[in-house]
């Protein structure tokens, strides 16, 4: 009887560690990012229009959003889809006439301004070195990716709003990379870049992971984007950058 009991604990236990040990197939994160802005942005009619600065113009104030990404992981391949919304906001005093989407703002007069831009970010990455069964696990593959960005700006001074909004999917081509030991800590690492017809971003991000638990983490890291749009009477020359923070589950 004891011999059975044995049998049975110890069967328990290898089918424990070899669910333990199993590589995940889905990750998601969920976590908040603070960003600072910086750059210029215009909305021109007839190309009449100023290019003012977000912070020497409108002081506009850093973004803090919930941010939220799904990794799908397919043997060499993975797929992910990732949201990180954005909203810079302030109220200044212009030291200099401005014109935006055909309304001119005299020096003096007290603005309040918004930026948002919210990106939805597809991507596709293929491992060409893909060691992730071993107990010091790396990971090294080519992303392809879509990434949607829809931008709104506009200004409100003596109770008139004007605004322009404009939606932009850019491609991108890059690299990601893992470096971890187990699934216990892990960096990760992706860049992406490719530009056209004046549209272009520029996205690197850099994150830790730390998993006390084999399908429970918490993560933390950096990200630069650098979005320029030059289209349908909108232009954007700006970069977006900060650190962020949240917690994962994976199965």
């Amino acid at each position: 009887m004891k011999l059975k009991i044995l049998a049975a604990l110890s069967a328990m236990m290898f089918g424990y560690a070899g669910l333990a040990s199993a590589d995940e197939t889905v990750a998601v994160k969920v976590g908040y990012m603070v960003l600072s802005p910086s750059g210029q942005f215009a909305a021109t009619v007839g190309n009449v229009g100023t290019r003012v600065d977000m912070n020497t113009d409108l002081g506009l104030k850093n973004s803090s959003q919930p941010t939220g990404e799904i990794i799908v992981n397919l043997g060499d391949s993975a797929i992910s889809l990732g949201f990180v919304p954005m909203t810079f906001s302030g109220t200044s005093v212009l030291a200099r006439p401005i014109t935006y989407n055909n309304q001119t703002y005299t020096a003096g007069s007290t603005i309040a301004s918004e930026f948002k831009a919210d990106m939805i970010d597809i991507g596709y990455t293929y491992y060409i070195v893909n060691m992730d069964d071993l107990p010091s696990r790396f990971q090294l593959g080519i992303e392809t990716a879509v990434k949607t960005v829809t931008a709104k700006t506009s200004i409100t001074s003596a109770g008139v709003t004007t605004s322009k909004n404009v939606t932009v999917p850019i491609p991108t081509v890059g690299v990601r990379a893992r470096v971890a030991l187990a699934d216990f800590v892990g960096l990760t690492g992706r860049v992406g870049y490719l530009g056209y017809s004046g549209n272009s971003i520029l996205d690197a991000d850099a994150q830790v992971e730390f998993s006390p638990l084999p399908m429970l983490g918490i993560y933390a890291g950096y990200r630069q984007l650098k979005l320029k749009v030059d289209t349908n009477n909108v232009y954007v020359n700006t970069t977006f950058s900060g650190p962020y923070a949240g917690a994962f589950f994976r199965f």
